[in-house]
């Protein structure tokens, strides 16, 4: 590319690096959705019998609640404590960008083939931890990498981001519906890893001809920082973004992972494990609506959503004890602005990252900030647990459904 100044006009080949980072944020968290919404089947699969088929039809009298016995809670920490290490490690490490995009999408293949073919519970959960590590890889290079591209890269991203929570959350539901078994599902998902290689390598382009410039002719360096240097700036000038990110995920996670399972309506049109299945689809499509609102709408605080969040849980933690709403719609309403909330607080602080940090800092602090949710998540996994298990053990009330 010639090294006069480029215009957003005369880039032509800009959409190729949107429609590459959509197609890689929708890959990149594909995986890690699916694992998620089959918690319950994965976590079902493994029950003796007996186990399962005791809760296949409750009586109307029943006192006896829905419980598997153990959390999908224990899903999601397998789905996000490698990722989380991973990211924690990422921006301490060299960034050969290839390397690591080969890394994340190897493990993507690796973990599907694994929890489809897994015949013993620790395998399943090694093909999960595989599925968090591939994403937590991908995320901290790919939203690093966007540094080097148009900033609305960052927009698309989070596109993406949601789109896979409803491609992935959909896909599976649906194909759960048409009678596959949750094994076969995942043998298809291995689409999605060919797809990721296809759009990093063939669709996206070099960083040195993708780069619509402005007032500069080059690519501007990141800095070299030491580890003391790093830290220092992370604490000065990031933890405005990573705090409020890190609450809403710890919020929204708390629920979706502790009580989301202890929502239902018995003898209603669909059965609780299918309402399990469809609430988390509501959830994806409130991430998917807020994280590609940023062009339309920008927030640049990220607080407020974090204490809404909170609202929710306690909502949520009352409805899992007590029963109180009436009907399952109402419930998809609460659960689809859970989603809206935990999307929009996503995709706002990247993008204000993007307008408002240094160039020279963006990369570093980028991959930095990417850990919040991690941090968020891990501890809602941890405490939605012995939760869980608590309310499991409360009679259920009775209450009438529609």
């Amino acid at each position: 590319m010639a090294d006069a100044v480029a215009t957003p006009a005369k880039d032509k080949g800009l959409w190729r690096d949107l429609v590459a980072y959509w197609l890689l944020g929708l890959c990149n968290n594909y995986g890690y959705v699916v694992m998620l919404t089959a918690a319950h089947d994965i976590i079902s699969a493994f029950e003796t019998e007996a186990e399962a088929s005791k809760y296949l039809e409750l009586p109307a009298n029943s006192t006896q609640r829905r419980c598997n016995k153990m959390s999908t809670s224990a899903v999601l920490l397998a789905d996000i404590i490698p990722s989380f290490l991973v990211k924690f490690l990422a921006p301490f490490l060299p960034f050969w960008v290839n390397v690591r995009m080969g890394l994340a999408i190897g493990l993507t293949v690796f973990s599907f083939i694994t929890v489809a073919l897994a015949k013993v519970e620790w395998l399943a959960f090694l093909g999960i931890i595989f599925t968090s590590a591939s994403c937590g890889v991908g995320e901290s290079t790919l939203l690093a990498y966007s540094s080097s591209f148009n900033k609305e890269v960052v927009s698309t991203w989070s596109s993406g981001t949601g789109g896979a929570g409803i491609v992935g959350a959909l896909t599976y539901t649906l194909l759960i519906d048409l009678k596959l078994t949750p094994q076969q599902a995942m043998l298809i998902f291995l689409y999605v890893p060919t797809l990721q290689a296809l759009a990093f390598w063939l669709l996206l382009r070099n960083p040195k001809e993708a780069l619509v410039r402005t007032e500069s002719a080059e690519l501007v360096p990141q800095d070299v920082l030491t580890v003391k240097e790093k830290l220092i700036y992370f604490f000065k000038n990031l933890l405005p973004f990573f705090m409020p990110l890190s609450l809403v995920y710890f919020a929204e996670y708390f629920i979706n992972m502790g009580l989301y399972e202890l929502v239902y309506f018995e003898h209603i049109f669909i059965s609780p494990p299918t309402q399990y299945r469809w609430i988390s689809t509501d959830y994806q499509i409130g991430v998917f609506i807020s994280r590609s609102s940023v062009n339309i709408i920008h927030f640049t605080l990220i607080w407020p959503m974090a204490i809404l969040q909170c609202v929710n849980v306690v909502i949520f933690t009352l409805e899992a004890i007590f029963f109180f709403t009436p009907s399952f719609w109402l419930i998809l309403v609460f659960v689809l602005w859970e989603g809206l909330l935990g999307g929009g607080a996503y995709v706002n602080t990247f993008y204000h990252m993007s307008k408002v940090v240094p160039p020279e800092r963006r990369q570093y602090a980028i991959g930095m900030v990417a850990q919040a949710d991690s941090y968020g998540i891990i501890a809602a996994g941890m405490l939605a647990i012995p939760v869980h298990n608590l309310i499991c053990d409360i009679d259920v009330h009775e209450r009438s459904s529609w």
